[in-house]
């Protein structure tokens, strides 16, 4: 599995950022973007029952992520059909502000050792990448059980200070100071 120090994986992929059927796909590329981080998080499933509330509760972050020059990525190994389908059948997902990524060849999932041999999926994983590119923080847990996003907010503001953090640390704490 890639982890912390490595490159991320630059790849073009297809995604659905709205409903409408006329303006629903697009292409997303995970390269790095200057001046600009990454959250890239990856669901097992699409229409299964804990993938829904990590992703409305990553859309009800997607401000404060934007806020810290912050791009939100959520992907899965389903095709952007299935995620245009499930996107209009769950009240939660209806109106996401981020692309819901497909990784259906799981070129992105097998590059960064995240698939699940036993269940052909993704891994409930999640990446922080620099603006140059380099993975910062991987966060993976089991398939039944959820993720907090408000930790990878934290961790993302503690990452941005460029500063040591102690356990806990909350933006606008102060950081460690080297005696």
């Amino acid at each position: 599995m890639l982890g912390i120090g490595h490159k991320f994986p630059e790849l073009t992929l297809k995604a659905v950022v709205s409903n409408d059927i006329n303006t629903a796909f697009t292409e997303v590329s995970t390269a790095p973007v200057e001046g600009q981080w990454k959250i890239v998080f990856f669901w097992p499933k699409d229409f299964t029952f804990v993938c829904p509330t990590e992703i409305a509760a990553f859309g009800d972050l997607n401000e404060e992520f934007n806020d810290r020059d912050t791009e939100v990525l959520g992907v899965s190994t389903d095709s952007e059909f299935v995620h245009l389908a499930w996107r209009q059948a769950k009240e939660e997902l209806n109106d996401l502000p981020f692309p819901m990524v497909s990784d259906i060849r799981r070129e992105l999932a097998t590059t960064l050792g995240i698939m699940n041999d036993a269940e052909g999926v993704a891994q409930r994983a999640t990446y922080i990448v620099d603006p140059d590119g380099i993975i910062r923080f991987v966060y993976v847990t089991d398939l039944d059980v959820g993720r907090n996003p408000s930790e990878v907010l934290r961790v993302l503001d503690a990452l941005q200070t460029d500063e040591l953090c102690p356990c806990n640390w909350q933006k606008g704490e102060e950081t460690l100071k080297v005696a």
